[in-house]
């Protein structure tokens, strides 16, 4: 492509769709289980099919595109595994809306028309994320594309779910789960968020005189449900009682009173309230002694004991009962509020409700001892390192997994029941059983338990294929340290689990922070500060968006981010079009081999041997999964070094056209062509359609990977560093001297002998004109063995530089006056974020070092 084609200005619109178009036509993203490359596989974290693509997706998306697009471009066959998950609670609630718009229930369908109506809802809307992928520019195999509820994926579920029922390590038991009164189904404790919550802390008297005992509770109407008093086996104010009953208020029921270990009996009054079917460490206490368990709230959170407060919603009979013991005398006492940790539902923010319920668990003591043994042998590494200790607090206290939902969309729990009491669990190829009466477990799956398999069932596991073969196990998970509990423990367990514990899915996993606000805020809809992606993609380009979320990827740490970063994300690409186009209009080229670098000038020595340093430095940090730092690396690479240094120094030879000019044209097109492929994982468009430009190449994506040649020039480096320092202390000495940027100044300049090659270069850099007759030096620079001394008497307008300078010392006094009494603030030192603190540090650090500058320059006025 002639450079004449390159638009003036860079438009990221007029290209980024109509690229991504041609790399999926061109099959670039397509990955051949056949190929003999060596493999490197990753799979996507699904997203749910009822999501919309949220800042942390393009985070997250950014990084694992920018892997696979490295490793595409080392000769890897790669494979980038899209697909999205059923996302069963979240996906049945909108669906049930829709029916509720229309005046209908799921009841009114019935089971097998409701699935129907949430399979066409989901061909017809769900899904917008795979189009919101594709404009991030997302490099995933859709050929490739899975759901976890396709047909391959639901024999893999039933294949496991069998072999895990025939060794015994999943079972169906009556134990207290986190109910959601409004989702009307079980939840694992993963799915339930702890919140403090206001509430009260009521303490009621049981039973009369020298027998009463006194309990606090948070759940009054819990009581409803008691079936015994516990207290420590060893403390003395109870051992008394220890065997005897006592009346449960209200209810007119005696009670044991019974001892147990688990009670504390230094907290309150050292005797608890005993509701098995209502708390799950009451539930262990019964279990020990044989206590009956009363369940007294259905499933909707209703009362359902017999008496006054029959129906009440829970917290209307809590309230109520409060009442009826406080009329009764038996309050002792009350405080509101009381703090307290809740859990609530994490779909839809209601209170869970502990209750017993019959429900299908899985055993995990085995599997999450897999888990753990593969990360302390080293077969898995996590990345960073110091999130192992978290790992292992998980996996080491594991309780068994609650995988039944009471829910119609998801797969059904493959169990079937006989008339006379018969248990059946059937695998894919079996046929369900014959005969009157027999009929298929109610329950659907946790989500994650089909997630849990998804490095393998989505190649095709169980059967033996392909794709299976060639890219399982995985080269690497990445993902957010916060699905290190649903999904990355889950993984681990079914992936050692399926491999005889040999085999674990992934040889590392590299966790990622979260995405919050420029202040350091979660993004949070009540806070008003979640910003959707594609605004900032549609402003910006989709490159500036990536190249913004990549440079605040530390691993394992969160990343804030806000506009004015996606901004200069924005000007850096734009950056980026601009030199590459004033290098093509100045004929920069690929063409024709490189010259020997001992025939080269300094200049370009020193760009060809900080190109292979960076080079190597790139690969190094790419293989730490360090984000932010590779982007930093390539930022100040490209803006300070190839664009305001290599092009400024070589700007004039490119005028000529002699061997010079052309050895300068060959090394510029070099520097840009391993820029711009070194910059494509993180900023892929912008790179593709300008590589292609400078090269007539098919596509970056598809170039090799630039590799460190081994180059260096040690000596060429020292020479441009002592050019950069002289250039560098001579533009600040004119700026605080108040000379404006263009104004030509006369110069006598005393240079070491590697300096005196770049004169030409350093008056034009410097605008120094040569000293006329006139020339009278009112001041001298000395920077190293080097001086520079100029005649600046007819380049100051006095007056106007010290009234621009005593307003500048105005504004830099309020400033450290303002930060001063901020930093002096010991509540406001108490409260604020650190990173807040920091900032008006270092604002208050800049004040002081600007007052100094001012007042020097004040009184180097006086000599005028």
């Amino acid at each position: 492509m002639a450079p004449s084609t390159l638009p003036t200005t860079f438009v990221p619109a007029d290209l980024e769709s109509e690229l991504y178009v041609r790399w999926v036509a061109a099959g670039y993203f397509h990955a051949d289980a056949a190929s003999d490359k060596p493999p490197y596989a990753v799979v996507i974290p699904p997203p749910n099919v009822t999501g919309r693509l949220h800042m942390g997706h393009a985070f997250e998306h950014t990084q694992i595109d920018a892997l696979t697009r490295r490793k595409r471009m080392q000769g890897y066959e790669t494979l980038w595994q899209p697909g999205m998950d059923h996302a069963g609670i979240a996906t049945q609630n909108v669906v049930e809306r829709e029916l509720a718009r229309e005046g209908l229930s799921r009841h009114d369908l019935g089971r097998d028309a409701f699935v129907k109506r949430v399979w066409a809802w989901k061909n017809s809307s769900g899904g917008q994320i795979s189009d919101q992928m594709r404009r991030l520019g997302d490099g995933v195999d859709w050929d490739r594309e899975r759901f976890t509820m396709d047909e391959g994926l639901s024999r893999a579920v039933q294949t496991i779910f069998k072999r895990l029922y025939d060794d015994g390590l999943i079972y169906r038991a009556e134990r207290i789960i986190n109910w959601c009164p409004r989702c009307l189904t079980a939840l694992s404790d993963i799915e339930v968020e702890y919140q403090d919550d206001d509430g009260e802390l009521v303490s009621i008297r049981y039973g009369d005189g020298d027998t009463a005992i006194v309990v606090a509770t948070t759940r009054a109407e819990t009581m409803l449900g008691d079936t015994a008093i516990a207290v420590h086996p060893d403390d003395d104010r109870y051992r008394h009682l220890v065997g005897t009953e006592i009346e449960l208020p209200l209810t007119g029921r005696r009670i044991p009173i019974v001892a147990d270990a688990h009670v504390d009996p230094e907290f309150g009054t050292g005797a608890v309230k005993v509701t098995p079917a209502h708390d799950p460490n009451d539930f262990e206490i019964g279990q020990r002694h044989q206590l009956s368990s009363l369940t007294i709230l259905d499933e909707r959170g209703l009362i359902t004991a017999h008496g006054p407060f029959q129906g009440l919603d829970r917290f209307e009979a809590r309230a109520a009962i409060v009442a009826a013991l406080r009329a009764d005398g038996r309050v002792v006492a009350e405080k509101r509020p009381y703090v307290h940790a809740v859990g609530h539902c994490s779909r839809c923010g209601t209170t869970i409700e502990p209750r017993q319920s019959l429900q299908w668990w899985v055993k995990v003591t085995p599997l999450a001892k897999m888990a753990g043994d593969a990360v302390r042998d080293g077969r898995v590494q996590i990345h960073p390192a110091t999130l192992k200790a978290r790992y292992f607090a998980w996996v080491d206290n594991l309780r068994d997994w609650c995988i039944s939902r009471q829910l119609w969309w998801g797969h059904r729990i493959p169990v079937w029941y006989g008339p006379n009491g018969e248990t059946v669990c059937l695998g894919p190829d079996d046929n369900p059983p014959s005969g009157a009466g027999w009929t298929q477990d109610t329950d659907v799956l946790d989500t994650w338990f089909s997630s849990g398999l998804w490095p393998f069932s989505s190649l095709g596991w169980p059967d033996r294929t392909d794709a299976l073969a060639k890219f399982y196990p995985n080269s690497v998970l990445f993902t957010g340290y916060d699905l290190m509990f649903f999904w990355i423990a889950r993984m681990m367990m079914f992936g050692l689990y399926v491999s005889d514990g040999t085999t674990p899915p992934f040889p590392v996993i590299a966790l990622h922070g979260m995405v919050r606000d420029k202040h350091g805020k979660k993004m949070s809809k009540s806070f008003g500060n979640v910003v959707d992606p594609i605004t900032w993609m549609d402003s910006y380009g989709t490159d500036a968006l990536r190249f913004a979320l990549a440079r605040a990827a530390n691993p394992g740490t969160d990343a804030p981010i806000g506009e004015e970063s996606v901004e200069g994300a924005r000007n850096f690409t734009t950056k980026i079009w601009n030199a590459t186009r004033f290098a093509l209009l100045n004929g920069a080229t690929t063409t024709g081999e490189l010259p020997d670098p001992s025939t080269l000038p300094a200049v370009d020595r020193w760009i060809l041997s900080r190109l292979n340093t960076v080079t190597a430095e790139a690969d190094a940090l790419f293989d730490d999964y360090q984000f932010a730092k590779l982007s930093d690396l390539l930022y100040h690479f490209a803006w300070d070094e190839v664009f305001d240094w290599y092009l400024e120094l070589t700007k004039t030879t490119f005028a000529h056209n002699d061997s010079a000019a052309d050895r300068s044209r060959r090394i510029l097109g070099h520097v840009l062509d391993t820029l711009l492929r070194l910059l494509h994982p993180i900023v892929p468009f912008v790179t593709d359609k300008l590589w292609t430009t400078l090269t007539g190449g098919e596509s970056v994506v598809i170039a090799a990977w630039p590799t460190d040649t081994g180059y260096r020039d040690p000596a060429a480096e020292a020479e441009i560093a002592e050019l950069q320092q002289f250039v560098t202390e001579v533009r600040r000495f004119r700026s605080d001297q108040g000379v404006r940027t263009a104004q030509p100044i006369p110069a006598q300049l005393e240079l070491t002998a590697a300096l005196t090659t770049h004169e030409p270069a350093i008056r034009r850099l410097l605008r120094l004109d040569p000293p006329n007759s006139d020339f009278h030096a009112t001041a001298t620079l000395a920077i190293g063995e080097a001086s520079v001394s100029v005649d600046l008497s007819q380049a100051i307008d006095v007056e106007a530089e010290r009234r621009r300078l005593e307003k500048d010392l105005a504004a830099a006094r309020k400033d450290l006056e303002s930060t001063s009494t901020k930093l002096g603030n010991d509540g406001f030192l108490a409260k604020a974020p650190e990173h807040v603190i920091e900032s008006i540090r270092a604002r208050k650090d800049k004040a002081e070092n600007d007052i100094q500058r001012i007042r020097n320059q004040l009184a180097a006025l006086e000599r005028y």
